[in-house]
């Protein structure tokens, strides 16, 4: 017997720029949206019976509508505003699951109306809602951070195969990803995402700064729990962070020493560590990492 398993559709990607014009100071939030619905969808799938779909063109004109009609403050509000009303208004529409990354810019000093793109890390937030409850995972992705000292590697297992030398300094250099998972307030309340971002963000860059290291897993663990002790509302962080090998570059057939000064950047092969960090009693995550 074959039966239909869990299934859901949406638009991915769309695109949006919004500029909020207040007199010669102008904002920009410049987002990628992707939205993603399930719910009474056996007919459309055994029959091809589109009764219950919410076409994804649809979707997609929605969140342009809502950017001209409420405006875009923090990802996380947009995200949720948006799963709402694809369920509330939806009889068939059970589950909605929005994921917006954000891409930041910067106004040039020359100008209210110029800008120019940020180098910074792109902020990510997922927000889920079912009718009755919601989960708002946020985050960010391609945090580049580098340490020159204060990390070391040695004692590990060695075999046959085993080349690499222990050493007792080395650059230590990540490019972070990282999701929290936190509670949403109810609908009536406000919460600060921003607030919650900023001082997540600046967790995660004080413990790697202030930890000195010996492995990238013990970097790993820290981080995440300065995240978890500077925010109240976080339960779960999750941490992605490949190992960006620097090795000290051999100049003696030069005639030169190398004391910790030169380096060849290996862009791969390259370790990558990944763990999550949470607190004994965080609850259950529901789809939130989904």
């Amino acid at each position: 017997m074959v039966i239909l398993g869990p299934n859901r559709y949406g638009k991915a990607e769309t695109r949006v720029v919004r500029v909020t014009r207040h007199g010669d100071a102008h904002h920009i939030k410049d987002l990628n949206v992707s939205t993603s619905l399930s719910g009474d969808m056996e007919e459309v799938h055994l029959s091809g019976d589109n009764a219950a779909v919410l076409a994804t063109d649809t979707q997609k004109n929605t969140v342009y509508a809502f950017a001209r009609k409420h405006g875009i403050g923090a990802i996380e509000d947009f995200a949720l505003l948006l799963a709402r009303h694809f369920v509330d208004s939806q009889p068939t529409i059970h589950h909605a699951r929005v994921a917006i990354e954000e891409y930041a810019w910067e106004r040039n000093a020359e100008a209210g109306h110029s800008f120019v793109r940020s180098g910074r890390e792109t902020r990510i937030c997922v927000a889920h809602y079912d009718g009755t409850r919601a989960w708002v995972v946020s985050g960010l992705t391609g945090l580049v951070v580098l340490n020159t000292t204060n990390s070391e590697f040695w004692g590990y297992i060695k075999d046959e195969y085993t080349t690499l030398p222990e050493t007792r300094d080395r650059i230590l250099a990540t490019a972070v990803d990282a999701t929290w998972r936190h509670a949403v307030p109810d609908p009536g309340e406000a919460a600060d995402w921003d607030k919650s971002y900023d001082a997540a963000r600046q967790a995660l860059l004080a413990a790697f700064a202030g930890t000195y290291s010996l492995s990238l897993q013990q970097t790993l663990y820290a981080m995440g729990s300065r995240v978890l002790a500077d925010c109240p509302g976080v339960c779960e962080v999750r941490l992605s962070l490949p190992n960006r090998h620097h090795f000290l570059v051999d100049l003696s057939p030069f005639g030169l020493d190398n004391d910790g000064e030169v380096y060849f950047a290996a862009d791969r092969p390259y370790g990558l560590i990944e763990g999550t960090v949470l607190r004994e009693d965080a609850p259950d995550a529901g789809p939130a990492w989904s």
